[in-house]
């Protein structure tokens, strides 16, 4: 993998994580945010593997249903 490719991967992610902070309500901002308490990092961080499954499972129910 190219630096390009993993550093296109790593904005989106980034992205992802300030979107699912900012419908969650927590305040994260760019940098250190080591003033947030465990719960709030944990729910942004569970919402994002549960959207991760969910698409995940939906795409591979898009191919079962192809085949």
């Amino acid at each position: 993998m190219s630096n390009r490719n993993a550093s296109s991967k790593s904005e989106g992610m980034n992205h992802f994580k300030q979107e699912v902070a900012s419908e969650l309500g927590v305040p994260l901002k760019q940098g250190y945010n080591g003033d947030l308490t465990a719960k709030q990092a944990g729910s942004v961080g569970g919402e994002m593997v549960k959207r991760m499954i969910q698409a995940q499972e939906s795409q591979m129910g898009m191919q079962n249903q192809s085949r």
